[in-house]
């Protein structure tokens, strides 16, 4: 009697998955801008998440006596070069004689100690988690503003990790539903033919025949000047999904008309399968990983578009902020030159859409070592 094999049993499904992901993941590990650029992004990430904690104050907390103030810079050593305590000096504001513009110096016989994990605001993170501490803050009486103030007084650091809130999640909403629309009409194109494919490509040529700001601007002039903020969110979510699916479902299109004349796909329809199983365990799962390097790719221009939207006053609203709402008070010459703190948000933007390039270059790479 033969013994039994003592070798663990595999599933095939798992060795198969294992040996299409491992390779690439090893590529794309070699790409160190690649693997830059995606720590970067999961840092942000993580700030977007727990904005509130990371933030001193209130992301519309006013502060009306320092208008404009700059960053206030935080020290660890004192007037005779002795290493103590984190801490800041306050401000004092002087009026410049000849413009009337208030300049901000620090005022070095008054220091307040920064504290970390104090007590503020309550607040909730993911909407759901009830809270109270943040990660930093100053002693009673002291500011402490590590980015500056804006035109009302509000910490800049404070409303940029809100801002990031709504700038980096409205491109993964967008991009899911872009996803979605696109791989199922596309390989529904591909796979059924016919009129069906007819109607959906005529469509994607009508849709892509327009050009895209004009097109924001007018389904974003469509919205309801009295809707709430969320409501305006959700609204420029789809607009954006709306008008990027079109490019993927093509491109899916030509990848399932390129499959479905395979040999396992041929096999697959001989013996009986339906064209749910043959969509779903053949045809999909070809298209995935060029879906994931177009979806990773297509994030910066959601990003650009929401800003633009925004910045243009058609986008997201107040009391809601984003990065394009923020560089708003950026616009003029005067607050650049002496309000350069202002600009940060738009470094934000550039930061973050360079980093989703590099890492959709690095994925694209490593799904596809050949391409050019």
């Amino acid at each position: 009697m033969r013994s039994p094999d003592p070798r663990p049993a595999v599933d095939l499904d798992v060795g198969l998955a294992t040996g299409f992901w491992l390779p690439i993941w090893r590529r794309f590990r070699k790409n160190r801008l690649g693997v830059a650029s995606g720590i970067i992004l999961m840092v942000l990430y993580t700030l977007a998440v727990f904005a509130p904690f990371f933030s001193p104050y209130p992301f519309d907390e006013f502060h009306g006596k320092v208008k404009f103030a700059p960053p206030q810079r935080v020290r660890v050593f004192d007037d005779e070069g002795r290493l103590t305590a984190p801490f800041t000096y306050a401000y004092k504001r002087q009026m410049d004689p000849e413009t009337l513009a208030l300049n901000y110096h620090e005022d070095r016989s008054t220091k307040y100690r920064v504290r970390f994990f104090v007590r503020g605001e309550p607040y909730r993170v993911l909407f759901v988690i009830s809270a109270t501490r943040r990660f930093i803050g100053v002693e009673e009486g002291g500011t402490i503003f590590l980015l500056g103030t804006d035109v009302l007084g509000r910490d800049l650091l404070s409303r940029i990790l809100k801002a990031a809130q709504v700038s980096l999640s409205v491109p993964l909403v967008g991009t899911f539903i872009t996803v979605v629309l696109g791989l199922i009409l596309g390989v529904a194109s591909g796979y059924f033919g016919g009129v069906i494919d007819d109607v959906i490509q005529r469509f994607i040529e009508l849709l892509l025949s327009f050009p895209h700001i004009p097109l924001w601007l007018a389904l974003s002039a469509a919205i309801p000047p009295t809707w709430p903020s969320n409501y305006v969110y959700l609204t420029i979510v789809a607009i954006l999904s709306f008008i990027g699916w079109g490019g993927l479902a093509r491109v899916v299109r030509g990848k399932v008309l390129a499959y479905r004349g395979e040999e396992y796909v041929l096999a697959a329809r001989a013996a009986g399968a339906r064209n749910w199983r043959i969509i779903t365990r053949h045809l999909v799962p070809g298209c995935l990983s060029h879906t994931i390097v177009v979806a990773t790719l297509s994030i910066p221009g959601i990003i650009l578009g929401e800003s633009a939207l925004s910045y243009l006053g058609v986008g997201v609203t107040p009391p809601m902020t984003s990065w394009g709402v923020l560089i708003k008070d950026a616009t003029s010459i005067h607050a650049i030159v002496r309000h350069v703190w202002l600009t940060i948000p738009g470094l934000m933007i550039t930061v973050t859409v360079l980093c989703f390039n590099f890492l959709g270059d690095a994925i694209r790479d490593a799904v596809d070592p050949f391409a050019t």
